[in-house]
């Protein structure tokens, strides 16, 4: 939000590839969000879409770290003072802000990531769908709440709910808006203050949402913006944050949860997924491949929830693989901003390196490509067919590894015992899915799988916008989850305050300690027998 010193307004020159979607005094009003020193480097934001360079974001120092965080502290502690009901004025301005605006975002969105605009307007969607979540149960779910004490009359108990202060926040690429703002909606929502470190692929979106906080009210300082390599960046954020709340790899959230153990702060993290999907033998086909198809190809596969795993009844399994790529046969691919295309681009060329040595692994040992297999460059520099690949085995990368791109791989089941221990045969445990026209069924499966969230009869959007049951993952996809009751109470810290009247917990004077003892064992006896907690 503040800089350290007054940013010159960026040229039409540093905005080269925009093709005129966002006027560069926009775009310059947002960068001046950013944290940043009096002399920053400054990095390139690059166009999925053309390899173009979109902007030249400036790179914030240590600092400005340390500013962001110094700035945003002292607004955390008038925030502290104003009332839930208060805030939630502010989230709901923000809310329809968001809907307002959203041809604005979809195109900032777009332009960053590359990602389809049918697929971008669903974060979009998202992280409106969480203010208002936030702004109606916060007020419940924060204010003070009696307790049983162990002695009716005698004693009582309050439990209270206090911010944690600054709340450091890492976000990806892949969701630049849901997972960069989605997450800061409920720490500020319990009091808190946040800065944010987004990827630098994808700061825009994330500077363009939290310009729209500022507008609906949210005051000056609260939410603070650096940006720089996650690598030199993120640490800073980690030594500083009061809690800290970072979306990524498995392998950097090992590094991020050792430090903040080392610091005795808490941590939230959403890491990587192999999720699969269960077809079941009554699964309506042509419905399964639809859901199938979106479950694994939203937003090019580059989504933690998607699918990298389908395992297919055999009585079904022939007719299924056909189904779905019968329907990507007629999935459009277009590099450019609008909604006629059905899938993006990927985010970058380390990313399509990926995808291709995970593909070409798979198919020097023996896969089948039934779709797709190859790059796109005639759509553009980072684009990958929608792949489908069977005869899949545990030699391969793809198989236990997450590709994070347009791969799913197929697999034949015979009994549902099976297919359950294949899907739990992971090292991940974030997202699966389950198809059946039996939704018993469906759900009793579900209970039987290792992930924080199950869909029956879709692939991830289900239980992603049911923002009041909580999401996470289990094993090596993460700690703690965001959303429900635990998205907000994780950036608190609980109190209770207990009230003894008249008598104490010592021996009175006219008893023994051994006789006060047994009183107090005949006493709890008396609670268990009236049916007391």
């Amino acid at each position: 939000m503040t800089a350290l010193t007054e940013q010159p307004s960026p040229t039409h020159a540093d905005f080269d590839g925009l093709g005129g979607v966002i006027s560069p005094d926009r775009l310059a009003t947002l960068i001046r969000h950013l944290t940043v020193g009096s002399d920053p480097e400054s990095v390139p934001v690059i166009a999925p879409f053309t390899g173009r360079t979109l902007a030249q974001l400036p790179v914030s120092s240590e600092a400005a770290v340390d500013t962001a965080f110094a700035i945003a502290g002292k607004a955390q502690r008038f925030w502290a003072q104003t009332s839930v009901a208060q805030r939630s004025r502010i989230m709901l301005r923000f809310h329809d802000l968001i809907l307002d605006r959203r041809e604005e975002g979809l195109d900032i969105v777009q332009l960053e990531t590359g990602k389809a605009r049918n697929h971008a307007v669903e974060e979009l969607l998202d992280v409106a769908i969480t203010a208002r979540h936030y702004a109606r149960v916060a007020s419940k779910l924060l204010k003070p709440r009696k307790r049983s004490g162990a002695f009716p009359i005698l004693t009582s108990a309050v439990e209270l709910h206090h911010p944690k202060g600054v709340i450091g926040a890492i976000s990806p690429w892949n969701y630049p808006l849901t997972l960069a703002v989605g997450d800061a909606i409920a720490a500020l929502m319990a009091g808190n203050a946040v800065v944010l470190k987004p990827d630098l692929q994808t700061t825009l979106t994330a500077l363009w949402a939290i310009d729209l906080l500022y507008e609906a009210g949210l005051p000056e300082g609260l939410f603070g913006v650096v940006a720089g390599d996650g690598a030199v960046v993120g640490p800073m954020i980690t030594e500083r944050g009061d809690y800290i709340m970072f979306t990524g790899s498995t392998g950097v959230g090992r590094q991020v949860a050792a430090r903040c153990g080392e610091r005795l702060v808490g941590c939230s993290m959403e890491l990587g997924g192999k999720n699969a999907m269960i077809v079941c033998d009554d699964a309506n086909i042509k419905k399964a491949a639809e859901v199938a198809e979106r479950a694994s190809f939203a937003n090019a596969g580059q989504l933690c929830i998607s699918m990298e795993r389908i395992y297919v009844h055999t009585s079904i399994f022939d007719e299924f693989v056909q189904a779905l790529a019968d329907r990507l046969a007629k999935v459009r691919l277009k590099a450019e901003i609008g909604w006629d295309s059905d899938m993006g681009s990927l985010i970058s060329r380390k990313q399509l390196e990926t995808v291709n040595r995970h593909v070409d692994d798979a198919i020097a040992k023996g896969a089948t490509v039934v779709s797709g297999g190859k790059p796109r460059p005639d759509v553009g520099p980072f684009y990958f067919d929608p792949t489908v690949l069977t005869n899949v085995s545990p030699d391969m990368v793809c198989f236990g590894e997450e590709t994070f791109g347009p791969v799913v791989s197929v697999y034949p089941f015979d009994t549902e015992a099976q297919a359950i221990r294949l899907v739990n045969d992971s090292d991940y445990g974030l997202n699966a899915s389950v198809l059946t026209r039996d939704e018993r069924r469906g759900r009793e499966i579900g209970s039987k799988i290792q992930a924080g969230t199950v869909n029956v009869n879709e692939g991830y959007a289900t239980a992603w916008s049911s923002h009041g049951s909580p999401m996470g993952g289990w094993g090596d996809s993460g700690l703690g989850r965001r959303h429900g009751s635990e998205g907000i109470l994780k950036y608190t810290e609980a109190q209770t305050i207990g009230t003894q009247r008249i008598m104490g917990w010592g021996t009175p004077p006219f008893l023994t300690h051994k006789q006060w003892a047994d009183s107090l064992v005949l006493f709890v006896r008396g609670m268990k027998a009236a049916g007391k907690k």
